[in-house]
């Protein structure tokens, strides 16, 4: 191997190891290394997506999730994945007549913890120039299904589901800069009332000094197993038969060595019974 060869394969060497601090996508943690963030992701819309793609309005509503996030390398092939969403709060605020300022429909919320999903990743390749991690995910939930004085508040979907899921990551050379593809696949198998999915999506990035800087495209497709539609007809993020496909920008900042900031927006421009609005994300991250 000659010494140019060499010198390549350390730098991507080191670059995974970057990405891997960021977390997500083909690569796993190294053992007793993680990634940890704190994040609120907040949503609110007077619009949705009907379930044939049409866009109406309705009463103003917003979910706000704070929650936690981590994954920790159990060995250098396996890694431990966890996300809390210790506060979900759903609300329906009330709508006012524009032109007498009559209420036309009361507001409403609700407070919760949200579905929470516990992982398993296992690194399938790890040596490059492909990067192939396989996950599963059980989720739990501890959310609410029907709330509110109509039952059409959520902070979660009530039922328990299994989801599989492949990552595939790799990275090329543009001048000095490495920047990175990721794509994923899964099914999510969803248990009692609510038909399966398959999700997908790709991810762009690339590392600027102490910016990481990503572009993602996410989506679902629902088989639609189960007719009945929840959720007050796409008007929560919780409800079934949901399909959409989302472009999100977010970038991260590392203040030092172990500490960071993330912020991103997105939103579906494309969908069914889900709400057409942007959805926006901050937090703080911390890699031990």
């Amino acid at each position: 191997m000659t010494k140019t060869m060499k010198k390549s394969i350390s730098t991507l060497l080191i670059f995974f190891s970057v990405c891997a601090a960021f977390a997500g996508d083909g690569w796993v943690q190294p053992k007793n290394k993680g990634y940890f963030k704190l994040s609120e992701w907040w949503l609110i819309g007077d619009q949705h997506f009907t379930n044939t793609g049409e866009i109406d309005p309705n009463q103003t509503r917003a979910t706000y999730i704070t929650s936690i996030y981590g994954e920790y390398g159990l060995s250098n092939k396996f890694t431990a994945v966890a996300y809390f969403p210790f506060f979900t709060r759903s609300v329906a605020y009330t709508q006012k007549s524009a032109t007498t300022g009559e209420i036309i429909q009361q507001g409403d919320a609700i407070n919760s913890i949200g579905d929470t999903e516990l992982s398993i990743k296992y690194g399938l390749l790890q040596k490059g120039p492909i990067f192939l991690s396989g996950t599963y995910t059980l989720g739990l939930p501890f959310g609410i299904a029907e709330g509110g004085t109509d039952g059409s508040l959520q902070t979660g979907i009530g039922t328990t589901y299994h989801m599989l899921r492949l990552d595939a990551s790799t990275s090329f050379r543009v001048g000095k800069f490495y920047p990175f593809v990721s794509v994923n696949g899964a099914y999510n198998h969803r248990m009692e009332r609510f038909s399966n999915e398959m999700r997908y999506g790709i991810k762009v990035g690339v590392e600027l000094n102490k910016w990481l800087i990503i572009l993602q495209s996410n989506g679902i497709y629902s088989f639609k197993n189960i007719e009945n539609n929840f959720g007050d007809g796409g008007t929560t993020i919780f409800g079934n038969n949901v399909e959409y496909l989302s472009i999100m920008p977010e970038i991260a900042y590392k203040i030092t060595d172990k500490f960071g900031l993330t912020a991103g927006v997105g939103g579906a421009f494309w969908g069914k019974l889900i709400l057409a609005t942007p959805s926006f994300t901050a937090g703080i991250f911390w890699t031990p």
